[in-house]
């Protein structure tokens, strides 16, 4: 660590104003997160993993595991449990056999999408918090500088996943109007 570029008080500073705002902020996201996941009778590990295997359309442990910020081991027991709720199901690839990989069944699928037409029904206080900046702005914000040091601490991978399951998430949203959308998945076209 380069201490030349700053001082002990600014990286001081700058440690304890983060720590401050990422628990701030992440005890708003989980209680909205848990208020919004509760009715399906999933924590918030669960419903990640089944967010993930859906928008990377089925993905390693591993993958689960280094997107979903969790060990391998509570990624791999969390997926247990749903493939024990018949919502995930565990299998090996023919050109990759040493890796486990989670899909989401039809019903697991299902239940992705019961929760976004449940969106709206719990409160939302990051949304709630971020409106202000929406409209002075006409847009939420991006986050660019937090992307960038979650770049610098995960690496690129993490970003990759990241940004091709959001590209997925968006592909897969159709808009009735503004407070309707149509979840497109192939799972469920499949069925």
């Amino acid at each position: 660590m380069s201490v030349e570029s700053y001082t002990l008080k600014e990286a001081m500073i700058y440690s304890q104003r983060i720590a401050q705002l990422s628990k701030a902020l992440w005890k708003a996201v989980e209680k909205d997160w848990q208020q919004w996941i509760k009715p399906f009778n999933l924590n918030i590990n669960e419903h990640h993993i089944l967010w993930i295997a859906f928008h990377l359309q089925g993905a390693s442990i591993s993958d689960v595991a280094r997107f979903g910020v969790m060990h391998v081991s509570t990624a791999f027991n969390f997926s247990k449990k749903l493939e024990e709720r018949g919502l995930l199901k565990f299998s090996k690839r023919d050109d990759d056999k040493r890796n486990t990989y989670v899909e989401l069944t039809p019903e697991g699928a299902e239940l992705v999408i019961r929760m976004y037409d449940h969106y709206l029904d719990t409160e939302h206080s990051i949304l709630e918090g971020s409106l202000a900046l929406k409209e002075l702005y006409g847009r939420f914000p991006e986050f660019l500088d937090v992307m960038a040091i979650i770049r610098n601490i995960y690496g690129e991978d993490f970003i990759e996943i990241f940004e091709r399951s959001f590209k997925n998430f968006k592909e897969s949203i159709e808009e009735k109007d503004t407070h309707e959308v149509v979840i497109k998945n192939e799972i469920l076209m499949n069925k």
